[in-house]
């Protein structure tokens, strides 16, 4: 919301809320700016209502996967444009039951939906498979990434949707509704990845990991108690045609040294067959005295904003960055 008052390109129509608590509050207010005259609702019916190009759809990742679906397409029908960093970076990664009520809405609409952010939705995408583009053979990706949790502060996102603090003895989540929702989610890029490197996924495998905490530790969003999750490996290997094989691990931990590791926020990329590369790739916050997530966060809504221009201008449908000269198979 920021990054879209301070700037002088764009409008604000309008801003949904999902707490009582925000509704009828200024923009400007909410996001520690000067007044907007555009007043935050909870209502839906507000928002289809308005006059607007384009909606930034920045919801918390829905628990099942679909459920926000609803929303986009109503949104679409109503003729918005949508950048999503929630889902939908590759609506095709799943079966037709999901993908065609999209579909029909952004034509029905003359609108188009796009996932973009960091990962999903850029990274891997964008700069990953560009860099395939110098293999001459590809026999495997393997994208590493790790998120330092510790200072992020929603009690609901790190002990609700990351999973920290549940124990593993009642609630093996490696194989529950919160694994399902991480393999819809992180699989489009997966799919999408076959897609830009012309060859077939064969399947997909997973392989998560829990750490748990070796006593009790306090982070931002509260305390973790003695034997509970303190870090997630979310981890799935894709398999493809011609030999060509995908392993992306999600790495979200309340503590790098829990692991070994003293980084924050970055990606390690090994890309093997003819040459061998290895690429690292961080973002950092510049201002110590901010915490490390902002810098990740201030990347991914870059990344949906970037793509405003491009998707208003696109056909009606579905939107993705095509990574520039990746290696084909054959």
């Amino acid at each position: 919301l920021r990054r879209i008052i301070d700037d002088p390109a764009l409008e604000l129509a309008g801003v949904y809320v999902y707490s009582d608590r925000k509704n009828g509050v200024d923009a400007g207010q909410l996001a520690k700016r000067p007044d907007t005259g555009v007043l935050a609702t909870n209502s839906i019916e507000d928002i289809l209502a308005l006059d607007a190009d384009l909606v930034i759809h920045t919801p918390r990742i829905t628990l099942p996967y679909d459920q926000m679906n609803a929303d986009v397409i109503r949104l679409l029908e109503s003729g918005k444009n949508v950048i999503s960093t929630a889902g939908f970076h590759y609506p095709l990664a799943h079966d037709e039951a999901y993908w065609k009520p999209l579909k029909d809405a952004c034509e029905k609409g003359n609108a188009t939906l796009a996932g973009l952010g960091v990962n999903p939705g850029g990274f891997i995408e964008r700069i990953v498979l560009a860099a395939t583009g110098f293999s001459s053979e590809l026999d495997s990706i393997t994208v590493r990434e790790t998120v330092d949790a510790s200072e992020m502060t929603v009690k609901e996102f790190v002990f609700g949707l990351m999973g920290f603090g549940a124990d593993p003895a009642v609630n093996d989540i490696t194989k529950g509704p919160l694994a399902e929702m991480y393999t819809a989610l992180f699989s489009e890029i997966l799919h999408f990845s076959g897609k830009a490197l012309n060859v077939e996924l064969l399947d997909i495998t997973p392989d998560h990991a829990l750490t748990l905490a070796p006593h009790d530790m306090e982070i931002g969003a509260g305390i973790i108690k003695q034997g509970t999750v303190a870090a997630t490996e979310w981890l799935w290997t894709a398999r493809y045609t011609q030999g060509v094989s995908f392993t992306l691990s999600i790495l979200w931990t309340s503590d790098p040294k829990l692991h070994g590791k003293d980084t924050n926020g970055h990606w390690v990329v090994d890309i093997k067959g003819r040459p061998n590369m290895t690429l690292t790739f961080a973002i950092d916050e510049g201002d110590p005295t901010k915490p490390q997530s902002r810098a990740l966060t201030d990347a991914t809504i870059a990344g949906a904003m970037r793509g405003i221009k491009d998707v208003v201008a696109a056909p009606p449908g579905f939107f993705a960055f095509y990574p520039s000269g990746a290696w084909q198979g054959r």
